[in-house]
């Protein structure tokens, strides 16, 4: 059963963060509910929705960001008082507007989640987890990774409240008190957490930072996972998840906000499996979304807050007038005097905008005016994506942006993305003297917002990418931001390697602290927490989402230890970490136990990728002197079905070979640089032997690849 919503927008406010939207309770059975949103300016409004008009209830004057909300109240009324937290403060409202609680939670960090539950509230704060009864301390945790969200159960089968933590390092920590009571592995990094019945339950959703959507059952010693949709058409990560039955079978729907703008609502089917039921595309990251009946009684609707502050309505009230040949179409009076009154602000907003403009004129040509550079916030993300091992790149700007420079002093390839419309070019860079590789200038079209990129890296290479954002603001003026490239960019954390591999070891033994050398880790690799573990040592596990080779890193104080099956991964790291210890004038013990056969697993493991990239150059370049002989012979019966395959799927090869720009060079690489690792650890140089090795791969067989190796 599909269902049809219609867009409605409310009204726009500031910059807003993650969940700082919240509908409060309906007072009647179908009236219409109060909305209240948090932004950047610290400003916390209520408003409600009067023929069409959004009418403000009350609004706080600005302050500090707000970065949450919640509802709360006593335990089995409704949840109608308004909790919001910025710094590492959190304030309580009525419904009235009316200030009652300012609570100091005396965090050195700002707290960027909180959950209320009757006199309990629980907060976080990057790695701290707080909860407080009636102000008063109760538990405290300190996280291993970075805390994304919280949620607190409980339910008659509970017999006490139990805390979920979302953390970076792809596990839900669920805690006792201030104690760890086990932690549940999930397939990607959980950055939103929300109850699937609002009125308790042991049921949990989680939404992952790529795109993943999962349901766990969670009691107080384990938990079950009941189902997970993978992210197939690879839209952007979960922000914001909320359950309401906007269907009406009376079951409950889940509603879901993503950060590429993608609104979606999940019914479930007679198996009780999730379907996508409905998707609607903004053009900005969705930061909260809720389900209720806000613009008109009796009409259910999907509610989103976007990052430039936009509260918009996906509603079920028909917007449409259908009319057949011939039939008058009539305005309502409402409707009549809501397009004159738009008619009548839009003609002040055109005489303020002249207004302003001639004023503009005025002060720049005077010489006792000064310039001062306007401030706008961006909103920005650098992950690596374990599907095509690239990382992309996500910019987003609260006004237009005019153009973007990328510029890295590093070697990184540009990959093509579907939804970015910007006319990219190229300006040639002195790689040498200079240290730079690459230099693009993105152009965006009007009212873009948003910018999405693609750059893949090569491992062993690293340094720093720069996106220089300039808007379309007068007077021109531009923000930096810096992104690091690290020697191991392509592994990610994983939650357990297969340890049957043939592996390499490299182990390190030295006068350091356990912080110095986890910072050479942080240094190294991604998805590291910066924060020093605690305890006395610490195992991670990672894999190369470009090879599927993987790596095993545990150290302590004074002592590491590295296991890989990738030979080159092992060379990086010695090579990179003895660069650091130098650095601090640290003397460092090295050795290594290098596995032959890791080599020819390695080259294995890459076979099938470099015989389908082949194929497809191959394929390539058939394809022109293809279409030659078709258009000479008028069609193409004559070929062989092999050709004849080709020529139709010329369009998706071509577009499958520019998306994947470089990807052969990429592999040739990695294979020149394993060949080169293998030897370096037998103290030979065969640089010498790297064109006889082209050779080979121009010709590639397997066998004789490996025979090379052996040979050599």
């Amino acid at each position: 059963m599909e269902i049809h919503l219609n867009r409605v927008d409310y009204l726009q406010v500031g910059v807003t963060s993650q969940k700082t939207m919240r509908l409060l309770p309906a007072v009647g059975k179908k009236a219409t509910q109060k909305v209240a949103i948090a932004d950047h300016d610290g400003i916390l409004m209520c408003f409600g929705m009067k023929r069409g008009e959004a009418v403000p209830v009350f609004k706080t004057l600005p302050g500090q960001k707000i970065t949450r909300m919640d509802l709360g109240g006593a335990v089995g009324t409704p949840q109608e008082k308004v909790f919001i937290c910025s710094g590492s403060q959190v304030r309580g409202f009525t419904k009235k507007g009316k200030q009652f609680l300012t609570f100091e939670a005396n965090l050195t960090e700002s707290i960027n989640a909180m959950h209320v539950s009757g006199a309990d509230l629980f907060v976080c704060a990057s790695y701290i987890y707080n909860h407080y009864c009636d102000c008063k301390d109760q538990d405290y945790y300190l996280s291993g990774d970075k805390i994304n969200d919280i949620a607190c159960l409980s339910s008659e089968n509970l017999t006490r409240l139990v805390p979920v933590l979302a953390c970076q390092d792809r596990v839900l920590r669920v805690l006792q008190g201030s104690e760890l009571a086990y932690d549940i592995e999930v397939a990607g990094p959980p950055s939103v957490l929300e109850l699937y019945n609002k009125d308790g339950g042991e049921e949990i959703l989680y939404g992952t930072t790529d795109g993943k959507i999962g349901l766990m059952q969670i009691g107080e010693s384990t938990a079950a996972t009941k189902w997970e949709i993978d992210n197939e058409k690879k839209k952007g990560g979960i922000l914001c998840i909320d359950t309401y039955d906007i269907i009406g079978d009376g079951v409950n729907d889940i509603l879901v906000g993503r950060d590429d703008g993608t609104v979606e609502v999940y019914g479930f089917d007679s198996a009780n499996e999730p379907t996508l039921r409905f998707e609607h595309v903004l053009s900005e990251s969705v930061t909260s979304i809720q389900g209720g009946c806000v613009g008109k009684e009796s009409y259910d609707e999907v509610l989103t807050a976007t990052y430039t502050g936009w509260v918009t309505g996906l509603t079920s009230e028909p917007q449409k007038a259908e009319a057949g040949p011939g039939d008058e179409v009539r305005m309502s009076k409402e409707t009549q005097s809501k397009v004159e009154a738009l008619r009548a602000e839009l003609e002040q907003l055109q005489v303020k905008v002249l207004q302003g403009r001639e004023q503009y004129q005025q002060t720049s040509q005077s010489s006792t005016a000064v310039s001062a550079v306007p401030v706008f916030s961006i909103n920005d993300k650098f992950t690596l994506c374990q599907d095509d091992a690239s990382y992309s790149l996500t910019l987003e700007v609260q006004t237009a942006i005019d153009n973007l420079l990328l510029q890295s002093d590093v070697p990184i390839d540009l990959l093509d993305v579907d939804k970015n419309s910007a006319v990219v070019s190229f300006s040639e860079c002195d790689s040498e003297p200079n240290g730079n590789f690459l230099l693009a200038t993105y152009r965006c079209q009007a009212n873009t917002t948003r910018l999405e990129l693609k750059v893949r890296s090569i491992e062993g290479q690293y340094g720093t990418l720069q996106a220089y954002v300039t808007p379309r603001l007068q007077p021109k003026t531009c923000q930096v931001r810096q992104y690091q490239i690290k020697p191991l960019s392509l592994h990610q954390r994983t939650h357990s390697i297969d340890q049957d591999r043939p592996m390499n070891r490299l182990s390190l033994v030295g006068q350091f602290s356990f912080a110095e050398i986890h910072s050479w880790v942080v240094f190294c690799l991604p998805e590291v927490p910066e924060k020093t573990p605690a305890g006395e040592s610490i195992t991670f596990y990672f894999h190369n989402t470009f090879l599927s080779t993987q790596l095993e890193a545990t150290y302590c104080k004074g002592e590491g230890h590295f296991k890989s099956d990738n030979i080159s991964t092992i060379s990086i790291l010695s090579d990179v970490l003895s660069k650091e210890a130098t650095k601090r004038k640290i003397n460092l013990n090295i050795s290594y136990d290098i596995s032959d056969d890791s080599v020819s697993h390695t080259l294995k493991m890459i076979h099938p990728k470099l015989e389908y990239q082949l194929l497809l150059a191959r394929k390539v370049q058939l394809i022109d002197a293809l279409k030659e002989l078709q258009v000479h012979e008028g069609n193409a019966d004559f070929l062989i079905a092999e050709y004849r395959s080709i020529l139709d799927e010329s369009a998706s090869l071509l577009e499958e070979y520019k998306k994947q720009p470089a990807h052969l060079e990429r592999l040739y690489g990695m294979i020149t640089d394993l060949f080169i690792d293998k030897f370096k650890f037998k103290g030979q140089n065969v640089k010498t032997k790297v064109s006889s090795l082209l050779e080979i791969l121009d010709n590639y067989d397997l066998n004789s690849l490996l025979e090379f190796f052996n040979e050599s």
